[in-house]
């Protein structure tokens, strides 16, 4: 009751200090207030965080078949509303909370009527515009409203040249010049430590998807997929005539609806991180698909080998002795890149009942350009039923015209109906797909371990956490022993199977040298799904990454360590009472090998006993780690 009647106080005081024909929408806690500011000549918005500015006042920009829908519009009623619901989920915890107070506002626009919708949040806001339109009456939508952010911030961002695969870049707002193109989720910290933000969508479906651009005045419009810029590996892959096609805004059959304009905001990362936002903005499975929700018995998540990182012999038997692998780690899958389209369907299906067998499931690699017609996924579809695959990869993407959002849905519809699962590459980020359709178990849009000119990836991986994973799951392929793993430590890359998961968490490592490493009793362990995350300080993006994992009654403590040399000390207040058995992973000095920057091969396996009134004192090596197994 006081928890409400504070929320109620906080709602007065918003309005009270509002125009009259504005409209405040502030969270359930009261920390967190949207308001739309309906001045001419064209309406605007704020964000603020317990009276902080995470979005300065900023232009709304939406036309409809090139008429600006917006300009001198006019509000109407104003319906508000409140949603308390509870949902599974598989990404940061085992249970997601859809908590807001929501309004729908009536807009006039000439002789246009139309919606738009605003929620708040404890952890941000989310707002959309729905335009009623007559059914098989086609019209084009496009936007550039424009997200302020305030000066002082701090942002980590990348462009559009690898569609979503970029390196990230740590500047101040005012320092991103006019023009240049920000890949969502875009991260912010504000100035004086007030707290963070971070700009995406949510539910992007029968729509392009969004970047942002900056204007270089810390404005930042949305820009659909026939704007951004072409990607380098879609210039690679497809033709003259696709990118001339795509370079056309796209039309919208019926009510146009826009994906959630979404902004992430915390006191702090261990709150940003833990944020329900975009899978709440997203419906829940069709229980004709998914009977059992994301738990659904075909649609596990799991952990996965692949030979392309880190060597292994390329042909059916290989293969076979892969699964063999995996097995002996307990993993789930084995992604199995194109050579199988050469096999014969009995050798396909022998390899598939014989890792079966072993408890692993194959997904198969195919290319997005191969399935743009019906025909050609059904075909494609029931040769990996035909043949008990698990599941596909699907790559090349590389666009998010609303061309190739239909192909997503439409691949993630016709798989569920095949209980198939998928794992997207070459792709644009999530935006709560995972919530509605749990057979997509990862998808890629992330620089990851493939990448072999990556130096910096102690700053990358310390980095991600913060920024890119805050959109939903990515397949960053976790984990390398060697010079993939630049200026990382051993103990590092093992940490970073519990901090950079996914449902599907694809390993880099060949799997003979996770068996033979003196870890590999924790590698086995490390789960592909978490029921609890807390971020734990001293955690800065860029400089390191501390997250304390549950899974049931185990917990993990994964380090993941910048640039910087440092010490971390901190409690281990997060474990339940009674005594716990923690084995530790961690960095050990190997002198002779200096090739790798951070000098750090070696790692130490230790087992002690523990309890939560313990502390951890560690000193951690420029780009080294740890990882800690709490188990009962």
């Amino acid at each position: 009751m006081l928890k409400k009647i504070i929320a109620l106080l906080f709602t007065l005081i918003f309005v009270a200090h509002a125009r009259a024909d504005d409209v405040v929408v502030a969270s359930p806690g009261g920390n967190i207030e949207f308001k739309l500011l309906l001045d001419r000549p064209r309406p605007r918005f704020s964000v603020m965080m317990k009276g902080a500015t995470v979005i300065e006042p900023s232009p709304m920009v939406m036309t409809v078949d090139g008429k600006d829908i917006l300009e001198n519009a006019k509000a109407g009623n104003v319906e508000r509303y409140d949603r308390n619901e509870q949902f599974p989920s598989r990404l940061i915890h085992s249970t997601g909370h859809d908590h807001c107070n929501g309004a729908k506002v009536a807009i006039k626009s000439g002789d246009l009527d139309y919606t738009l919708e605003i929620r708040a949040y404890d952890s941000g806001v989310a707002f959309r515009t729905v335009v009623p339109g007559a059914d098989g009456a086609s019209r084009v939508p496009d936007e550039q409203t424009v997200f302020t952010v305030p000066d002082g911030s701090t942002t980590w961002h990348y462009g559009l040249g690898g569609h979503y695969e970029g390196e990230y870049v740590q500047s101040a707002v005012d320092q991103l010049k006019k023009g240049e193109w920000v890949a969502p989720p875009m991260t912010f910290k504000l100035p004086g430590d007030a707290g963070y933000g971070s700009i995406s969508e949510a539910h992007l479906v029968n729509y392009s998807g969004m970047a942002l651009q900056s204007d270089g005045a810390r404005g930042f419009a949305i820009g659909l997929g026939h704007r951004q810029p072409v990607s380098h590996p879609y210039e690679l892959r497809y033709s003259k005539e696709d990118i001339e096609r795509l370079s056309h805004p796209a039309s919208v059959t019926g009510t146009i609806v826009t994906p959630w304009r979404v902004v992430l905001v915390g006191k702090d990362l261990n709150d940003l991180v833990n944020s329900d936002v975009i899978q709440a903005c997203c419906p829940p499975p069709d229980p004709k698909l998914f009977p059992q929700g994301i738990n659904t018995d075909w649609c596990k998540p799991g952990r996965a080998v692949w030979r392309y990182t880190d060597g292994g012999e390329n042909t059916l038997e290989g293969i076979r002795a892969f699964s063999k692998l995996a097995s002996q780690l307990g993993f789930e899958y084995q992604v199995v890149e194109g050579l199988w389209r050469d096999w014969s369907p009995a050798d396909l299906r022998s390899l598939v009942e014989e890792s079966k067998q072993e408890g692993v499931g194959i997904l198969v690699w195919e290319h997005s350009k191969s399935l743009h017609t019906p025909e050609a996924r059904h075909a494609f579809f029931k040769r990996l039923t035909d043949a008990g695959v698990a599941g596909a990869k699907i790559d090349f993407f590389d666009h998010e015209h609303k061309e190739v959002v239909d192909l997503y849905q439409d691949l993630l519809r016709e798989a569920a109906e095949n209980h198939l699962v998928l794992d997207f590459h070459g792709a644009n980020k999530p935006t709560g797909e995972s919530r509605t359709w749990p057979n997509e178990l990862a998808r890629e849009a992330i620089r990851g371990m493939e990448s072999t000119r990556l130096k910096a990836r102690a700053f990358h991986e310390t980095t991600l956490p913060f920024t890119r994973f805050l959109a939903g799951h990515a397949e960053y392929t976790v984990v390398h022993f060697g010079n993939n793993r630049q200026d990382t430590s051993v103990a590092h890359q093992i940490a970073s199977a519990a901090v950079l998961s996914s449902e599907l968490l694809t390993y880099a490592l060949n799997p003979q040298k996770a068996l033979a490493s003196p870890a590999v009793d924790m590698i086995k362990s490390i789960p592909s799904v978490w029921d609890e995350t807390i971020v734990l300080p001293p955690s800065e993006i860029g400089q390191m990454a501390l997250e304390a994992r549950r899974s049931g009654d185990t917990w993990f403590l994964a380090c993941l360590n910048g640039p910087k040399a440092t010490t971390v000390d901190l409690p281990l207040s997060f474990l339940g009472d009674g005594d716990y058995h923690a084995l530790i992973v961690r960095d050990g000095r190997d002198e002779v090998a200096t090739t790798q920057p951070s000098g750090v091969t070696a790692i130490v396996v230790e087992n002690h006993p523990a309890t939560r009134s313990d502390h951890v004192k560690r000193d951690v090596v420029a780009g080294g780690g740890f990882i800690m197994r709490y188990s009962k």
